[in-house]
């Protein structure tokens, strides 16, 4: 496995590694790139984070290992951590030069961890042929005030709504002809690929995903089962809409959801939506969740189903840079 860019880059500058630097008053933190059976030592770091800056946890470990499952993404070369001793606490990740990850355990802030890592996630993404790289953070927390203060710039803003346990689920009627089933075969999760990824480029700026790296987070991902995945079929059985759902601590997550253009106006993505908070429930998930954006223009639907925002994030982005560039940073 390669690292792979935006545009892929040659063999010599993805062989180069890049160092994280850290502060020289942090102590005896110690420095490595992170394998795999450090996923749930990441799942607790992030944990604590959300826990501290939101009031609530919505990571689990299956993210990450799906996250990192996918082809395109090399562990070893864009990855990092930092521990003391042998607990993690902070890391870093980028993804195809653009989509970075980071946190810091709250207890280590303040000591220019945050900095560094940002540093590097920039000199990470142009080694890998990024001119962009940016992630997600809370907003009005500590992590979006040290982006603001380094440069970085706003993109969008995502929320994250509830549909409280308890809520009625309205039903949404579903046009004659047309019928919400699980996949059948690889060529349901390939038709669902197809549209997941053509609903979410009309607004997203991002290469097309290939089949391998949205099946390790559908249907690799896991403890992945048939029931996750909604498929909206139409009358000659054609899938023209999809839905997945992860129930997880008693929350049913709606993690995607997607009709094909020529499809909507007919209701199918709210009927999608109520299938999946029925399904959800009917595996545990007593309340529902899911996260839009503002590049969407779908918070109204999620709304009009009685859902709630619970918490705001913005997505904060900084121009990649050379390693012999000078950083303008802080």
């Amino acid at each position: 496995m390669t690292a792979t860019g935006a545009s892929s880059p040659d063999s010599a500058r993805a062989s180069v590694q890049i160092a994280l630097e850290l502060p020289d008053d942090v102590g005896s933190l110690t420095v490595r790139p992170l394998a795999r059976s450090d996923a749930a030592a990441v799942t607790a770091l992030m944990a604590g984070c959300e826990q501290h800056d939101v009031g609530t946890v919505l990571i689990e470990e299956a993210d990450i290992v799906g996250d990192w499952q996918r082809p395109a993404f090399d562990l070893a070369a864009q990855s990092v951590g930092v521990l003391d001793e042998d607990r993690l606490v902070a890391y870093a990740e980028v993804y195809k030069g653009r989509w970075a990850d980071a946190a810091v355990d709250p207890r280590y802030r303040g000591r220019g961890i945050g900095t560094a890592l940002s540093r590097w996630t920039r000199r990470v993404a142009a080694r890998d042929g990024g001119t962009l790289v940016g992630q997600p953070v809370p907003g009005d927390s500590p992590g979006e005030r040290l982006l603001a203060a380094l440069g970085y710039r706003t993109l969008w803003t995502s929320w994250v709504l509830e549909l409280p346990a308890g809520t009625a689920i309205t039903p949404q009627p579903i046009p004659q002809g047309y019928a919400v089933r699980e996949p059948r075969d690889d060529a349901d999760l390939r038709a669902a690929w197809t549209v997941n990824e053509d609903a979410f480029l009309e607004w997203s700026e991002r290469p097309r995903a290939s089949f391998e790296e949205w099946a390790a987070t559908v249907s690799r991902r896991p403890g992945y089962e048939p029931w996750q995945l909604r498929l909206m079929v139409g009358p000659d059985d054609e899938v023209v809409g999809m839905a997945f759902v992860i129930v997880s601590s008693g929350c049913a997550y709606v993690d995607k959801l997607a009709v094909r253009r020529d499809q909507r106006g007919r209701g199918l993505a709210r009927a999608l939506l109520v299938d999946a908070f029925e399904v959800g429930r009917a595996h545990g998930g007593e309340r529902s969740e899911l996260s839009t954006d503002s590049r969407t223009g779908a918070l109204g639907l999620y709304e009009k189903v009685g859902m709630q925002v619970t918490s705001v994030w913005r997505h904060w982005a900084a121009d990649a840079v050379d390693g012999d560039e000078p950083d303008r940073g802080r």
